[in-house]
C-alpha cells in the first residue's frame, strides 16, 4: 500500500489549509481551513470541494485558527460524518470560534441581501450556526503524545507546537512511512506558550513557511508597545490594537501587565472589546499545562497572567458602543486582527481621522486585507462603504508573531536526525515559501520544494 497527499489549500498562500491523505481505502484530511484575504482566494471557499466529504474517514486538525479549521462546518454540511481529532485545548477554542464564524457568515449574507450587494439572489452564508454546532459534535479530543487510529492503516499523534493554545505538530504513520506536518510552529522563548517540541524523524515533511523569508525583530515587541502607549498618554488619545482573539490578545495582555508591573508604562484603562477574546483568555487560563515557566510562576503566586491592572471587559454591543464616547488615554484591544471585520472596524472608522490616536498592529497582515493597507501607509481605507481618511499614526511590530521566523524554522528542522526524503513548504506566500526552500537546501542539504495548489505527491 502506498500513500499520496494532495494540497487543497495553504499552498502558495497562508490560508485555506487542507491536505488530503490517501492510503488504500483510507481517506484522511489534514486541516480544514477557510481561505481568507484576496477575493480570488475567498472565492475558493465557494468552489465545489474536490473530494467526497462523505467518504472521508477523519479530519486531523493542528489548531483552531480559522484558516485551519473554519471550513469544518461546510465539510459537515457536505456530508462529512467522521471524527475531527484534535487536542483538548483546540476543542475549547473551536467551541468559541466556529459558532462565531457561522454568525459572521449569516450576518454578511443578511447584509448583502438587505443592500442588494450580491450577485446571488438570495445571498446565502457559506455555513450556518446549525452547521457549526453539528461540526462541534464531531470533535474527538486526543491528549498530546498519545497514539490513536485515525483510519484503517493510519495512526497519528499530536505533539505540542507552541503556536497557540492546543496547537499541534501532526505525526502520521501510514504505509510503513512517517509523515510529519509542522502545523503552525510557535517561537522559542516567548511568553505564555512552551517552545515547540523537537521531532527527530520523518520520511515526508510539510513545514509551514509564513515567515520563511524573514527574521523577526530581535526585541520582544515591548519597545514599540511602550512608545505607542506613551503617545496615547501624551496626546490623550486612544491606542487601538486590532488583535487576533486567540493567542495574540493573550500575549498582548500578558505584556501590558508585565510592563505595568515594571513601571515602563502607566496603568491606563485597557478595554478588551471582544467577546471571543474574553472567552479565549478564560480558556488559556484553564490550560496551565501548556504554559511556560514564567506564566505558571505568575499564576502560582496568585497573580493574573492576562490581567493588566485596569482591564475592562466589553462583552455586549452596548459596552462596545460606550467606547465611542471614551476620552483618552486608553487602550482598546478588539478583533479582527487584520481589520477585516469585527468591532475594531467601528473604532477605526471613528478614530482614524484624528491624529491624536494610534493604531498598533501586532500580527501578520495578509495581502488584500484592510490591515495590510493600513500598515503599508494607505491614505484612506474603505470601512462600511465609506472612504475613511487616515490621520492617526499607524505602527506595527512583528516581534509578537506566534509564527516561527526563518531562523526558528531552521532551528526546528535542525532537530531531525536524518533528512526527510521529501520536504514541502506550505502555509506561506510564494516569496516566503521559496526563500525557506533555498535556505533549507543551502543549510541542511535537504530536498525541498514549495507545495503547489492542487498538486498530488507520493509520501
Amino acid at each position: 500500500m502506498s500513500a499520496a497527499l494532495t494540497f487543497l489549500g495553504a499552498a502558495g498562500t497562508v490560508t485555506g489549509a487542507k491536505f488530503l491523505l490517501e492510503a488504500g481505502a483510507a481517506r484522511v484530511l489534514l486541516e480544514c481551513g477557510m481561505f481568507q484575504g484576496l477575493r480570488e482566494l475567498r472565492e475558493r471557499n465557494w468552489a465545489p470541494l474536490p473530494l467526497d466529504a462523505g467518504g472521508l474517514d477523519a479530519v486531523l486538525l493542528s489548531h483552531a485558527h480559522i484558516d485551519h479549521s473554519g471550513y469544518l462546518p461546510r465539510l459537515v454540511r457536505e456530508g462529512f460524518g467522521g471524527p475531527i481529532h484534535c487536542s483538548p485545548g483546540t476543542v475549547d477554542l473551536l467551541r468559541i470560534m466556529l459558532p462565531d464564524a457561522a454568525r459572521l457568515q449569516e450576518e454578511e449574507a443578511e447584509y448583502r441581501n438587505r443592500a442588494g450587494a450580491s450577485r446571488h439572489r438570495p445571498a446565502r452564508p457559506l455555513f450556518t450556526t446549525e452547521d457549526a454546532e453539528r461540526a462541534l459534535e464531531r470533535l474527538a479530543p486526543v491528549d498530546f503524545d498519545r497514539d490513536f487510529v485515525a483510519a484503517p492503516g493510519v495512526r497519528a499523534r499530536f505533539r505540542p507546537a507552541g503556536h497557540i493554545l492546543g496547537a499541534s505538530i501532526v505525526v502520521v504513520d501510514v504505509a510503513g512511512r512517517r509523515l510529519v506536518y509542522s502545523g503552525d510552529l510557535g517561537r522559542y522563548g516567548v511568553p505564555i506558550m512552551c517552545d515547540p517540541v523537537t521531532v527527530e524523524a520523518a520520511d515526508a515533511l510539510l513545514v509551514e513557511s509564513t515567515y520563511g523569508d524573514r527574521r523577526h525583530p530581535a526585541d520582544d515587541g515591548t519597545p514599540t508597545i511602550v512608545e505607542a502607549v506613551e503617545r496615547a498618554v501624551d496626546r490623550r488619545g486612544l491606542l487601538l490594537v486590532p488583535a487576533f482573539a486567540i493567542g495574540r490578545t493573550q500575549e498582548l495582555l500578558y505584556l501590558l501587565r508585565e510592563l505595568e508591573e515594571a513601571r515602563r508604562i502607566p496603568r491606563v484603562p485597557v478595554y478588551l472589546d471582544s467577546p471571543m477574546a474574553i472567552e479565549a483568555t478564560m480558556a488559556y487560563a484553564r490550560h496551565p499545562e501548556e504554559h511556560d515557566v514564567e506564566t505558571a510562576r505568575v499564576a502560582t503566586a496568585g497573580g493574573r497572567p492576562f490581567g493588566p491592572a485596569r482591564v475592562q471587559l466589553s462583552r455586549t454591543p452596548e459596552d462596545s458602543k460606550r467606547i465611542n464616547a471614551l476620552e483618552g488615554p486608553a487602550i482598546v484591544v478588539a478583533g479582527s486582527g487584520m481589520a477585516t471585520g469585527g468591532r475594531i472596524l467601528h473604532h477605526l472608522r471613528r478614530r482614524l481621522p484624528d491624529a491624536r490616536h494610534t493604531v498598533l498592529f501586532v500580527g501578520y497582515q495578509a495581502a488584500g486585507t484592510r490591515g495590510r493597507l493600513l500598515r503599508n501607509g494607505a491614505a484612506t481605507v474603505r470601512i462600511f462603504g465609506e472612504e475613511v481618511p487616515v490621520r492617526a499614526r499607524v505602527v506595527a511590530t512583528d516581534a509578537l508573531s506566534a509564527h516561527a521566523d526563518q531562523h526558528e524554522l531552521l532551528r526546528w528542522l535542525g532537530g531531525f536526525h536524518r533528512p526527510p526524503s521529501a520536504t514541502w513548504c506550505v502555509h506561506g506566500e510564494p516569496a516566503a515559501a521559496t526563500a525557506l526552500r533555498e535556505r533549507v537546501i543551502a543549510s541542511l542539504g535537504w530536498k525541498c520544494e514549495p507545495a503547489a495548489h492542487g498538486q498530488r505527491v507520493a509520501v
